[in-house]
């Protein structure tokens, strides 16, 4: 064991469950993970094992529901433990036994409802509903209010589902939520609860909803069985659909510190055994998911904030996947369990590699949000960008080969590299040219700016996983067609990327790509232009304006990130505002027109204007470079063309591509 980290490896208690680590698996939503008649399906039951095989303490799973009545769920979106007792008890009893035979605990996360925050793409067909009539975060909907009858049928369906995860084996439950705005959470905050009745006004009758649950599920599961809490004692709301960013100065419209200290000292006192601490809300959904512009460890004031106020254990999630991060959370007493929830999709085995010492071999997350919340966003499922076989352990297995045979990888880039890796774990024999002095392509440059520091670590991952794998690695050594007669591969796969899009614009003398500047090969000098408000032109925007640069941008459409933005509304929504946030202007429905001698001059609908700037940076979008494919065509019978070479996307199909190429050859 890792000397160093050994307080995160202790034995830790909820209530009188005894964990074997203080590692906790986040609860995420687990979307196409449950059947039609509300179980886990194989995928699900797989997709937990591997994070229990791979040492986490304890697993909590993505919410699951106890109605689909009142609110509408869509089935089989998620699973839930109330639709089919008897299914639902059996494929959890499967996976149950699975996970306690690698010494970890299981919990049940079990919902309330979403109400004003249901995700339009799971939306039933039934109104969405809420404590009061109230906006709905999505749409332009009013929400319907919930009738007691209402909120006694899902207190019963607690008790009945929680009953359900007991005799399936789990070993407690975690609620969901007074977190994030979900409808439990929009009963105990004011700005959304306007009832008059026993469930409104005062704080305390506004946490009765989550009172009742812990005491029914106490009644019909016994005081031994734990009950924790899904928790966050700070909204950062300023208005309906309207977040703060950090360090803003604002009103809070939601729960406040103060406010959320005596919830937390109320709900322990109603039973709770433990409390799952995070903050934010669906109106600043940036903290609830923190992207890479969040600081790593960002709850932790705020579960030490809890923590010292009452005498329950607290887990801590927020992007916790610096081990010294948060061994330091431990020590100073700001949290008894980490949660991880993105780095064990990223990796489900980082605990038992920590604990080994090994963190050159853990796969790093991104916070990119690009295969889970923007997949559940976006698509319904749940899935990890540098992670293909998460949520699909089974179907995308490593395929056993029944003839070696050599591979011949021209490009060494994201895409390159997952092709290399996966081949040699199966027993092929990879070799790798790459014309460049290091491997990971484009990683470089996304990863220059301080927020995208784990896409450098991700480069180093794949260095580090070549080099274990005794990969032959070329650098320096751009591949030619004679590279392919000398080598006489049996295969060969392509994966040269793309180059940055240029055009003219006069004096070309102070005009850069982005990558030039990002890389230091260019200097910006004190004030720039970047032409294209897309992802990347974005986020380099940002990377200068926070090193004091004065940075303009001019977007040809009518908004930025109009094209190619993130997948996830907290990525791209908090990038949104921290453009304006530091100081950064906006030009959009512009063109650039021409270099100047003080800078650019630029159309836009009110007419020219000249924008004064030392450098002029282009962000306009990258093709592909596929020349030496097209070379191969004839001459390469087993050829493949992968990663940005055969489409322009992002990391998640370049590393999902190159993963199913490389697992059936």
């Amino acid at each position: 064991m890792s000397k160093k980290y050994s307080n995160l490896f202790e034995h830790v208690k909820i209530g009188k469950l005894e964990l074997k680590n203080r590692f906790a698996m986040a609860p995420m939503g687990p979307l196409g993970l449950g059947d039609a008649e509300g179980g886990f399906n194989q995928r699900g039951r797989d997709y937990y094992v591997e994070r229990a095989k791979g040492g986490t303490g304890l697993i909590i799973t993505g919410v699951t529901f106890v109605d689909n009545e009142v609110e509408e769920h869509g089935m089989p979106n998620c699973p839930c433990s109330t639709y089919n007792d008897v299914h639902f008890v059996r494929t959890s009893r499967e996976m149950t036994n699975r996970v306690h035979a690698y010494g970890a605990k299981i919990f049940l996360q079990m919902s309330g409802g979403f109400g004003r925050v249901t995700i339009p793409t799971n939306l039933g067909e039934y109104p969405p509903v809420a404590p009061s009539p109230i906006p709905h975060r999505w749409l332009d909907k009013t929400c319907r209010e919930l009738t007691k009858e209402e909120i006694q049928q899902i207190v019963q369906g607690f008790g009945k589902g929680a009953k359900n995860a007991q005799r399936a084996g789990f070993d407690g439950v975690q609620i969901h939520a007074v977190h994030e705005g979900y409808l439990i959470d929009q009963f105990a905050i004011s700005f959304f609860n306007h009832r008059t009745d026993e469930y409104g006004g005062s704080l305390e009758n506004r946490l009765r909803f989550a009172r009742e649950i812990v005491e029914e599920i106490k009644k019909v599961c016994g005081p031994d069985f734990p009950v924790t809490l899904r928790y966050s004692p700070k909204s950062f709301i300023k208005d309906w659909r309207v977040g703060a960013l950090p360090g803003e100065e604002f009103t809070e419209m939601g729960r406040d510190i103060p406010e959320g200290i005596d919830a937390a000292k109320l709900l322990v006192s109603y039973g709770y055994d433990a409390l799952d601490v995070d903050v934010g809300s669906y109106d600043a959904w940036w903290w609830s998911h923190p992207p890479m512009y969040q600081e790593k460890g960002l709850y932790i004031p705020y579960a030490k904030i809890i923590k010292d106020v009452v005498d329950v254990p607290i887990l801590c999630a927020g992007r916790m996947d610096n081990p010294d991060l948060a061994s330091k959370a431990v020590e100073d007493g700001a949290c008894d369990i980490v949660s991880l929830g993105r780095p064990l999709l990223a990796d489900p085995d980082y605990v038992n590699k920590l604990k080994a010492g090994d963190l050159e071999a853990i796969r790093p997350c991104l916070s990119c949000h690009e295969g889970c919340m923007g997949g559940i966003q976006e698509y319904s499922t749940l899935a990890c960008a540098v992670n293909p076989t998460c949520c699909r352990e089974q179907d995308m297995a490593l395929m056993p080969i029944f003839k070696k045979k050599k591979v011949l990888i021209i490009g060494g880039g994201v895409a390159g590299c997952e092709a290399a890796r996966v081949l040699a774990l199966r027993g092929h024999e990879p070799v790798v040219y790459e014309k460049s002095d290091r491997l990971g392509g484009n990683l470089h440059a996304g990863g220059a700016p301080d927020f995208k520091e784990d896409d450098i670590a991700l480069a180093s991952w794949y260095e580090h996983q070549l080099e274990t794998l005794d990969v032959p690695v070329h650098l320096n050594t751009a591949a030619t067609a004679e590279t392919y007669k000398l080598e006489k591969p049996d295969t060969v796969i392509v994966a040269t990327g793309s180059i940055p899009k240029v055009f003219s614009l006069g004096d070309n003398s102070k005009v850069f790509t982005a990558s030039d500047v990002l890389l230091g090969k260019a200097d910006a000098g004190q004030s720039t232009v970047i032409i294209g408000g897309g992802l990347v032109g974005c986020e380099t925007a940002l990377w200068l304006a926070q090193k004091g640069k004065k940075v303009t941008i001019v977007e040809a459409l009518d908004k930025i990130l109009a094209i190619n933005a993130p997948l996830c509304h907290a990525n791209s929504d908090m990038l949104k505002e921290l453009i304006p946030f530091n100081g950064i202007e906006v030009f959009t429905s512009s063109q650039a027109a021409r270099t100047t001698e003080n800078g650019l001059l630029v159309k836009t609908p009110d007419g020219e204007k000249e924008i004064k700037a030392d450098s002029i940076i282009l962000c306009v979008g990258y093709s592909s470079e596929n020349a030496l494919y097209k070379q191969l065509e004839e001459d390469v019978t087993d050829l493949h063309l992968i990663g940005d070479a055969n489409r322009v996307a992002n990391i998640l199909y370049a590393v999902w591509d190159a993963y199913e190429v490389a697992n059936h050859i």
